[in-house]
């Protein structure tokens, strides 16, 4: 065998199969597309969940509950995962997020399980009354933040 060989017979690019052009190319007439039936028609396509005419499955699936896409996304973190901080710290929201969370989130609220040892600034939108205490009692400051307001649209006034 010589190193000329190797690459013999092999096609880059296979030239793609015209149908339609007569029975001598073999794929005349119909166009190997067959006999009546709805893929030989043109413009058909089947829907994605289409099930060889049974019950698809995106039907056949019960559906509970409801989602609410304008909800906002609470994130939650508890006072022993305030302890992580060093004492004095100043624990904002934006802090919480690059460290902890590590998803976006609308609001933050602060849950009262575990102890915390040391005093804490902590800044969030809510707090559970337990969480509350036990930041105070260790000799720490609670801070709420404000949840923007969504602005009402004006009605622009019509001229007539």
């Amino acid at each position: 065998m010589n190193l000329s060989d190797v690459n013999q017979g092999i096609q880059k690019f296979k030239p793609r199969t015209r149908v339609g052009r007569g029975p001598g190319s073999g794929h005349g007439k119909t166009a190997a597309r067959g006999h009546k039936g709805n893929k030989s028609r043109a413009g058909w396509s089947r829907k994605p969940t289409f099930q060889g005419g049974m019950l698809p499955l995106v039907r056949r699936v019960p559906k509970r509950g409801f989602n609410n896409k304008w909800a906002k996304i609470v994130a939650t973190i508890n006072v022993r995962d305030l302890s992580r901080f060093e004492a004095g710290t100043e624990v904002t929201t934006e802090l919480v997020r690059e460290k902890m969370v590590g998803h976006r989130f609308d609001e933050l609220k602060v849950l009262g399980d575990g102890e915390l040892k040391h005093g804490l600034k902590v800044h969030a939108h809510r707090f559970s009354a337990t969480a509350e205490q036990k930041i105070k009692a260790a000799g720490g400051e609670v801070v709420r933040v404000a949840t923007p307001t969504p602005v009402e649209d004006k009605k622009v006034a019509s001229k007539s």
